[in-house]
């Protein structure tokens, strides 16, 4: 296949050249409500009945006819109306129903009053408040009406959504298949978590943190471990991820060193869109298309992976899945509360602590050394500060633009 490479480029611009090339999957499946959880939906989610499903009372005290308390005198109780036993039988005229929350309001009636608005009178009861007709009764389909499209498709599942679906009946719901993600890390000095480090090795941090981040996001992952610097074992885990997954990912190898295969075997097994970025960390980000996936090179360096991923590859993702709506949160205004340093040329990603000053104004902090190899500052941080790519040094007092962690980083 035919390749190009382009000189650094925006991250917008990156963001955008991705997003136009994908479509989202047209494959679903139908799952129970109870395994649904952070799945989207492929249709849209329609009521089959009213909600309430019918006129029911907003509150314990009396259901009334209008009618019945014109001349203002107490009246009788001629029955009760609970939830789950409804009143039944005859209804005297001048006389009220006691009535509890959630109960069916009786036929014919026209208001319920509070209990706190009533004093007993011997075996009846006063109203001490003026009465409206409609008061404190729920009307059949207030909510939701019978057909209504109560989730559009490409809805992420949640806490918020699921019992919503659960309330009207619906026990299944049809959502997109998972995506299916292969990754992989490169390079000799690698060594899996948990085993002893030989002279010269580091741990494989990059791909534990994707596949965290895949897994939060609902993909199905194909784990290919760690491939080492030897082209034609690069060439098989591209050619086996290429086959089972929508999407590749891989760890290193993106970079300019003698060792770095993955860009040399893109030009050979597929197609490069654009392969260095204008931010920091994470300009040796790599994007492109092998015969039948998706592919998205990660830097080595354990924050410019994670900044990139977070970036760049949560939205691909997202729009894969179907999923509607922004996959980032939106970015808000703060003041520095500590220098910023930063040279001018890339579009800066640093990890900060946003909070609010005494003033009520957002006020940010960074986290320290800033460097791409320290991952501690994730944990330290709730935010991103969004520094332009032509700024230069930030004083304190400053307006910067920050960008809340979403819950794939812990927000």
């Amino acid at each position: 296949m035919e390749s190009f490479t382009v000189g650094l480029i925006s991250l917008e611009e990156a963001r955008q050249k991705m997003l136009d090339q994908l479509s989202p999957l047209n494959e679903h499946e139908t799952l129970s409500i109870y395994a649904a959880a952070g799945r989207i939906t492929a249709a849209p989610v329609i009521s089959p009945l009213d909600v309430p499903p019918f006129d029911n009372s907003a509150m314990d005290g009396y259901a009334l006819r209008m009618a019945d308390i014109a001349d203002g005198d107490a009246l009788p109780v001629a029955g009760k109306a609970f939830a789950g036993a409804p009143f039944s039988g005859e209804w005297p005229a001048g006389s009220c129903i006691r009535i509890m929350t959630g109960a069916p309001v009786p036929e014919g009636a026209e208001a319920v009053v509070m209990q706190e608005q009533t004093v007993t009178e011997g075996d009846r009861i006063r109203f001490t408040a003026q009465v409206s007709a409609g008061q404190n009764i729920r009307r059949a389909g207030e909510d939701i009406r019978q057909g209504d499209s109560v989730l559009a498709a490409g809805v992420r599942l949640g806490a918020a959504e699921l019992p919503l679906i659960a309330s009207l009946g619906i026990g299944e719901v049809k959502v997109v298949r998972r995506l299916r993600v292969a990754i992989f890390s490169t390079g000799d000095e690698l060594q899996p978590v948990g085993q002893p480090l030989a002279a010269g090795q580091i741990y494989d941090t990059n791909r534990f943190t994707v596949r965290l981040m895949l897994d939060q996001l609902g993909c199905e992952v194909i784990d290919l471990g760690i491939i080492r610097d030897d082209p034609q074992a690069l060439r098989t885990a591209f050619i086996q991820a290429d086959r089972e997954a929508d999407v590749v990912i891989s760890s290193g190898g993106v970079s300019v060193g003698e060792a770095d295969y993955t860009k040399a075997m893109l030009d050979e097994l597929g197609a490069i869109t654009f392969w260095k970025l204008a931010i920091k960390p994470g300009k040796p980000f790599a994007f492109g298309r092998l015969s039948n996936s998706w592919f998205c090179g990660l830097p080595g360096n354990p924050v410019s992976a994670a900044v990139t991923f977070y970036q760049l590859v949560q939205p691909l993702l997202a729009k894969l899945s179907g999923q509607q709506g922004a996959a980032l949160p939106p970015r808000q205004r703060a003041r520095a509360a500590t220098r910023l340093k930063k040279s001018p040329g890339r579009l800066d990603f640093q990890r900060g602590v946003v909070s609010r000053g005494a003033d009520g104004e957002l006020q940010v902090s960074s986290t320290g050394h800033q460097g791409s190899h320290v991952f501690s500052s994730f944990s330290q941080a709730n935010c991103f500060i969004v520094l332009e790519r032509d700024r230069g040094h930030v004083e304190p007092g400053e307006w910067v633009e920050i960008e809340p962690f979403n819950i794939l980083l812990g927000g």
